[in-house]
């Protein structure tokens, strides 16, 4: 079965558009050092989605099971895509009056060193990237492809979701300071707007994953 590099793209979206990648993306450009913290803030968030997005694409295509089909990736999907829904759900319920998330205060004087790590953990550590990036991987995986194959299928994930991190950098070293007016209204109506957003983008990513498994079984 050939690798559907239209279902890894959309899951990429949905982690490149999310508000919990738009926001750190954004604060990065109001750092003492820019464009070093960015970038930084940049490696370490590729590492942290490629590396679960690669791991479950290898566990998917070792683990062998012709009996059946491959029937547990099926479930593992049916979970995924249930785990996504019930976070999307709560999020939803619990949009309204929300305190600021406690890594925002720490974007604000972020050097290099620190910025790496935190796109690290806030890609890792995020249990809504991580899902994202595990159905990556195991769509990948289980479509058993060519070892280029799925390698270039990760490679585009990646790219695909780092994508709007790395674009803040790109417009920051050609457009310099101004683009951080525009910058700045858009990461206040992110911040102002993210809970309800983002709510609406897990469940909805969540109903593709679940049909996805359920079709499979």
């Amino acid at each position: 079965m050939p690798v559907a590099f239209g279902e890894v793209v959309v899951f990429a979206t949905v982690i490149a558009v999310s508000p919990f990648t738009l926001i750190p993306a954004l604060f990065m450009q109001f750092t003492p050092r820019p464009r070093a913290s960015s970038s930084a803030f940049l490696a370490g968030w590729v590492i942290g989605i490629v590396v679960p997005a690669g791991s479950c694409a290898a566990l998917a295509s070792v683990v062998q099971r012709p009996e059946d089909e491959h029937a547990w990736v099926a479930w593992a999907r049916v979970v995924l895509g249930s785990l996504l829904i019930l976070f999307g759900i709560r999020q939803w319920l619990t949009r309204h009056g929300r305190a600021a998330p406690g890594w925002m205060r720490l974007l604000a004087d972020a050097g290099p060193s620190k910025a790496f790590r935190l796109g690290l953990l806030l890609s890792v550590a995020n249990p809504k990237i991580l899902l994202l990036s595990a159905a990556a991987g195991l769509a990948v995986g289980s479509a058993e492809p060519a070892t280029t194959t799925a390698v270039v299928a990760v490679a585009v994930f990646t790219v695909c979701a780092a994508s709007t991190v790395a674009l803040p950098v790109v417009l920051h070293v050609l457009l310099g300071e101004r683009v951080l007016v525009p910058l700045s209204r858009l990461r206040r109506w992110l911040e102002n707007h993210a809970p309800g957003v983002m709510a609406v983008v897990i469940a909805a990513i969540g109903v593709l994953v679940l049909f996805e498994g359920v079709v499979r079984l």
